[in-house]
């Protein structure tokens, strides 16, 4: 959505938060957050996974850190984001919100129409979750990101802020912009804990990115191997609540995976 946005010339990642949320202005905190440290979970708020609070609450929330200087990851950075899109494309005279904007630029040519979006307790769309899709229309999420933010040959995205996504930051090199990624990481929270890919790193194609979700859920895009992977689960709320994650392996799922499409480039093994 934010690389769609930028093209269309609505944002860039890093203008101030508060030139939108005006409340945000002349606090001397709040008004040094960027939209890149939202989508990159380094705003300094901090928050509970599996409880996005509704947009106007998320705005409000207290913050833990300084902006740029720690992850924490959690809803309310993308909650916060969520009210960024609605203001602006309220401010551009869009009709819509967030889910209408992204369904009308990205849903509805991609042809993923049998989904449902699920709601926050503000009736606002959720953004770090609530989308629910099939496998296969998940996977053309996939090969569009695969394919560098094309549909149908026709570029829909800002390319630099498309690549973006994809960078490492300095508080969590294997967190992009809402993407994991295999590097190294020097963030020892409990959510980083959840992925190994960052312990695998140097084993794993450099350009993999991946879409990392509760109950393992994944989405694993290799341009490199031209391979885009989905894997949904059924979840164990409490179980991931709780911080049990049991005993998967992102490695070793991909290793088994690319042997299974008989990829040119197979992973050394274990």
């Amino acid at each position: 959505m934010a690389a769609i946005a930028a093209k269309d010339g609505l944002l860039s990642l890093d203008e101030p938060a508060a030139a939108t949320l005006t409340e945000w202005q002349d606090d001397p905190q709040r008004e040094k957050i960027t939209l890149r440290h939202l989508l990159s979970m380094t705003s300094g708020h901090k928050s509970r996974v599996g409880r996005p609070p509704g947009y106007g609450k998320a705005v409000a929330s207290d913050i833990a850190a300084p902006p740029g200087s720690k992850f924490l990851y959690g809803p309310v950075p993308s909650q916060i984001f969520g009210e960024v899109m609605r203001l602006k494309l309220q401010a551009y005279g869009k009709s819509g919100g967030p889910k209408e904007y992204l369904e009308e630029h990205l849903f509805a040519p991609l042809g993923i129409e049998d989904y449902s979006w699920r709601n926050g307790p503000d009736k606002q769309p959720l953004m770090p979750q609530g989308v629910v899709m099939s496998a296969r229309d998940w996977a053309k999420f996939g090969e569009f990101v695969r394919s560098g933010g094309q549909i149908g040959g026709t570029q829909i995205v800002d390319p630099d802020t498309f690549e973006a996504l994809f960078e490492g930051g300095a508080a969590n090199a294997a967190y992009g912009l809402s993407w994991w990624l295999p590097r190294p990481s020097q963030s020892k929270d409990a959510v980083t804990a959840t992925t190994d890919i960052d312990d695998y790193a140097d084993l794993l194609p450099a350009d993999m990115v991946v879409a990392a979700g509760a109950g393992n859920q994944r989405l694993y895009v290799i341009p490199s191997l031209g391979v885009t992977i989905v894997r949904l689960a059924e979840l164990d709320l409490a179980a991931a609540l709780r911080g049990d994650h049991g005993k998967w392996s992102d490695y070793e799922f991909i290793q088994l995976a690319l042997e299974a499409v008989d990829a040119k480039a197979p992973l050394p093994s274990n």
